[in-house]
Parts: structure tokens; C-alpha cells; sequence
């Protein structure tokens, strides 16, 4: 009886171990590049105008796609990015605590945090993505390789909107140098453009680091 007990105990742990993320309390999006690297990229990046403003479509960025059993990518960087995190059997996250990097400010539900795109999907789309398949547009709007997934405070992300560094800034200045470092990686790695005064920017929000 006492073992039957104790391995009933001991599955109910293992449960529990299993459905609890672990994720350190300063997790953030993989490959945020050194200071050298990102004046390298944004020394690099095509310096153009933006195009095809009236064309763009959300749908055209296919999101948010399944990433492993029943998680898509709004789980899984909830999960990434949180503290304590627990879920359930669908995957959303029942409990943990969240530190938005825009604002500083924390969150205990789930609800309100958004997952920003650190280049917004509109702006991509001006930047070259309206060239681009479906299939890679989904890739980009799903990109979990590079420092392109945000879990933000809710409000902060919806008055980013899809406005590049020289129009919206986060109101933590703090995070100004990380901001700019990831931004730039993001538009180096998918080969879209800055304009001018969006390059401009960058550079002066790469002075804080």
C-alpha cells in the first residue's frame, strides 16, 4: 500500500514538473547581436524607400502557426519568456509572471501580454516582404531564431503599432541599445531596408549602449 502510495505521489510531481516552465527571469529572444555586430549589419542594410504601403495585408503573414503538440508560437514564447509559467492540457499558459523589456512594467495573466513583432509585419511588407511568398512571409512572422518575437505589455505593443524606431521608441530608454541591436538583426537577417530617417534612428539608439 505505502508503495503504491508513493509512486501515485510521484507521478502526480512528475505532472506537475512537466506542465511548469522554468525559463530564467531575464529570458528574451535568442541572437540579439554585440554592438559591433549590429553597426555592422546596420552599416550593411540597403538604404531605400518604403513601398506598397496600400497593399499590405495581415493575412498575408500567415501567424500564429503550431509549434510542438498543441503550443503555437504565442505559447511557446510565452512560456520562453516567463517566470513560473504553467499550462494547460491546450497549452496556454494558466499561471507565471511576465516583465514587459518596453516598459518594465510585470504581469501575472497571460492576457496581458501581447507578443510584438520587433519589425512590425506592415513595416516588413514596405521593406521588401511584399516580394516575398506566403510561406516565407509565415516564416518571418513566426521567426523564433532571431530576436524577432517580444513578449510585451499589451498596450505598450498596440501603440507601437507598426511604426519603425524613428516614429515610436519603447518608454523604457534603458532598453533603447537591446531594442536597436534586434531591430537591426531582424532586418539583416530577412535583407529588408531601413529608410533614411529609420537608419538615422537606429544609429542614435545604438549611442545608448
Amino acid at each position: 500500500m505505502r508503495r503504491v502510495l508513493f509512486l501515485a505521489v510521484a507521478t502526480a510531481l512528475a505532472f506537475v514538473v512537466t506542465t511548469v516552465a522554468t525559463s530564467p527571469a531575464n529570458a528574451a529572444p535568442p541572437n540579439i547581436p554585440t554592438l559591433s555586430t549590429a553597426t555592422a549589419e546596420l552599416n550593411a542594410l540597403k538604404v531605400d524607400i518604403e513601398r506598397n504601403a496600400s497593399t499590405y495585408d495581415r493575412n498575408l503573414f500567415p501567424h500564429w502557426i503550431t509549434i510542438s503538440g498543441t503550443c503555437n508560437t504565442r505559447e511557446t514564447v510565452l512560456k520562453r519568456d516567463g517566470v513560473g509559467v504553467v499550462t494547460g492540457s491546450d497549452c496556454y499558459p494558466t499561471s507565471g509572471r511576465w516583465t514587459s523589456p518596453y516598459d518594465g512594467a510585470t504581469w501575472t495573466l497571460a492576457s496581458d501580454i501581447d507578443i510584438d513583432h520587433m519589425v512590425p509585419l506592415a513595416e516588413a511588407w514596405r521593406s521588401g516582404a511584399y516580394a516575398w511568398t506566403t510561406s516565407k512571409r509565415q516564416a518571418f512572422a513566426n521567426d523564433l531564431t532571431n530576436p524577432q518575437l517580444w513578449a510585451v505589455t499589451n498596450s505598450v505593443n498596440r501603440a507601437k503599432s507598426d511604426y519603425d524606431p524613428a516614429r515610436w521608441k519603447p518608454p523604457l530608454t534603458s532598453f533603447w541599445c537591446t531594442y536597436a541591436k534586434a531591430y537591426i538583426d531582424v532586418k539583416y537577417e530577412w535583407s529588408l531596408s531601413v529608410d533614411s530617417a529609420e537608419k538615422s534612428a537606429l544609429s542614435s539608439m545604438l549611442g545608448r549602449c
